[in-house]
């Protein structure tokens, strides 16, 4: 690098020079970097690293290998959470196959007589969706699990022709954000139903003739199962559509949607061979009926034959803002995550049938057993008394907070609290239990949520100046 090159760039490596920098900040609004992150509370802002001078790459490297070390991913951890975002194993196969250079460096397939082998795997990828579901067609996948949701309600208002729609409580609330936001600014509206029990109940749900569709979760956010034949009965009664979000790994044991009358179902592949990451990147995936195909947004992928008689795979029903009159596209997602619904279909195509349902019949009988573990804890009890697959919902004495980062101090992860969209929850959180939870971090578990929970009341019943 010459003098000139290094008078306008603070760091050899990056590519923009102060002048670049500070133009940046000016169309942003703001003078300073500083002033552009001030909003992150400065408790978990890093000062400075505190770099030493003079320090080579290898030594750089290594310098700043430790400071990451210092991060506990969930892997490294005793880990129960859940909610959407499990922990699971994922094979080594799947890692090698996803990562060729043909799958992770292609690209929209606009030209099918050169794009075969990605066509196919989009093909591919809805059948299986297909099959989990029970439905008749699925779409390439959408951005990820909440997305579809939102797509799934605008849709079904489309189908109906109506501007309403209901969903569940014991929906992820992050599905619910989502959905919300996109029915607002569609003009659309969407109603909370109370779940106080766990589940919703049918008898409780007073739909109105606006209502377009019904959502809700399966198995839902507090591992429960709601009675989806009776939700879809009331739903057709109303001519409105039953839209399920489905959990693809349990599928695999439950009673797919598709047999109960859903008529949308979604849900996210981040489960099946997708990692944590830090919550991204995922896909979604969405299927319904075929009498609604035409409404099914973003790409489909058909199997056809060519002008020689053979195989061929083809874009099809591309009713995307990027192909036809933007008045009639069903949305304006223009794209799918391909490599991440790639990931799903290796990961199923893997695992099989037999090893799917081995998969999510180890989680339900563990969880259980964890459950049968903290009953004969006092202070500690299950919030809802409902059949349950791999989640379930625990309640105790003291805060949620509280007893998970007492639970944290020990190296355990120990569920998700949902008292920030379910304020009649302080006290409960879930626990979700994969797989990857030996049974000896069962047992684990139960005896230091036990002693916990022992200290804490011991702590809360001593008298003030024998501490």
């Amino acid at each position: 690098m010459n003098n000139e090159q290094d008078s306008k760039t603070s760091f050899p490596y990056l590519p923009h020079t102060s002048e670049d920098r500070e133009q940046m900040l000016k169309s942003i609004g703001v003078k300073s970097f500083e002033d552009l992150v001030s909003h992150v509370p400065s408790e978990i802002r890093v000062k400075e690293l505190n770099i030493p001078a003079g320090l080579n790459e290898l030594e750089l490297t290594e310098y700043v290998r430790k400071l990451a070390d210092k991060n506990l991913p969930a892997s490294r951890q005793v880990s129960f959470l859940g909610a959407g975002w499990n922990r699971r194993f994922v094979p080594a196969s799947v890692g090698s196959i996803v990562s060729r250079s043909e799958f992770a460096t292609a690209y929209t397939p606009y030209q099918p007589e050169v794009a075969q082998g990605t066509l196919q795997v989009i093909y591919e990828f809805q059948t299986a969706i297909c099959l989990l579901t029970d439905m008749d067609v699925a779409n390439a996948s959408i951005y990820d699990g909440p997305t579809a949701c939102a797509e799934a309600a605008l849709m079904a208002g489309r189908v109906t022709e109506r501007n309403k729609l209901v969903m569940a409580e014991s929906c992820n609330p992050e599905y619910a954000a989502v959905t919300k936001t996109y029915l607002e600014t569609c003009g659309l509206s969407c109603e909370m139903l109370a779940t106080p029990e766990g589940t919703l109940d049918v008898k409780q749900m007073n739909l109105t003739p606006d209502v377009a569709g019904v959502i809700v979760q399966y198995p839902n956010l507090f591992g429960c199962l709601e009675e989806l034949g009776e939700l879809a009965e009331a739903a057709h009664k109303n001519g409105s559509l039953l839209i399920v979000v489905a959990d693809p790994i349990n599928l695999a044991l439950l009673e797919p949607p598709g047999k109960f009358g859903a008529d949308i179902v979604v849900g996210d592949a981040q489960q099946c061979g997708n990692n944590l990451s830090y919550g991204g990147p995922s896909a979604g995936f969405m299927a319904t009926r075929s009498q609604f195909i035409r409404q099914l947004p973003g790409r489909l992928c058909g199997l056809t034959v060519d002008n020689r008689g053979q195989q061929a795979f083809t874009l099809t029903l591309q009713t995307r803002e990027q192909h036809i009159r933007r008045s009639r596209a069903t949305s304006n997602i223009c794209t799918n995550q391909a490599l991440n619904a790639l990931t799903m279909l290796v990961y199923l195509t893997l695992v099989g049938p037999k090893g799917l349902h081995q998969l999510a019949e180890t989680g339900l009988q563990r969880a259980h057993v964890l459950a049968d573990l903290f009953k004969s804890i006092p202070g500690v009890r299950l919030k809802f008394d409902r059949p349950f697959v791999n989640e379930f919902v625990i309640e105790t004495d003291r805060s949620a907070a509280e007893v998970l980062d007492a639970l944290k101090a020990n190296g355990i992860l120990g569920g998700f609290s949902p008292e920030r969209t379910h304020g009649n929850m302080k006290n409960a959180f879930i626990v979700s239990v994969t797989e990857v939870n030996s049974p000896s971090e069962l047992e684990h578990y139960a005896d230091v949520l036990r002693r916990i929970t022992s200290e804490l009341s011991r702590s809360e019943s001593q008298p003030v100046g024998c501490r």
